[in-house]
């Protein structure tokens, strides 16, 4: 069984994923395209400031429980998706930013996405 935490507004999260966006890490979730040939991805980008600057210029990184998010749901030609050209043809298809993680929560409920959906960018092949 996977350990959760939750966040004020009750939602569930993996703790390794949670601590990820604490960490000021990306989070993706592949999601479906508009149309065949085409391949969607929606990432969590955790927001940095001065604080995580001056962290990593100290050589650690530092953990905010207080991270504000961009959420991108971005759609590519799937042809073009492992080359140096994938921002060919590729659309934003959407962005919400969101001021912490319980309104992180409202924009993934919006868009019908569940935290347990998203991984490390390196278990997909998303681009960006």
């Amino acid at each position: 069984m996977d350990a959760k935490d939750s966040t004020d507004d009750g939602a569930d999260w993996a703790v390794d994923k949670l601590t990820t966006l604490r960490f000021g890490r990306k989070l993706v979730t592949e999601v479906p395209a508009s149309r065949p040939g085409r391949r969607a991805f929606v990432d969590i980008s955790p927001d940095h400031g001065r604080s995580d600057a001056r962290a990593r210029d100290e050589g650690w990184v530092r953990a905010d429980r207080g991270r504000s998010f961009r959420v991108r749901h971005r759609e590519y030609d799937g042809a073009r998706i492992d080359g140096f050209d994938h921002d060919i043809g590729a659309v934003l298809v959407a962005s919400a930013d969101a001021a912490d993680e319980a309104a992180l929560r409202v924009v993934l409920d919006a868009w019908g996405l569940r935290p347990d959906a998203f991984v490390h960018p390196w278990e997909t092949d998303d681009p960006g």
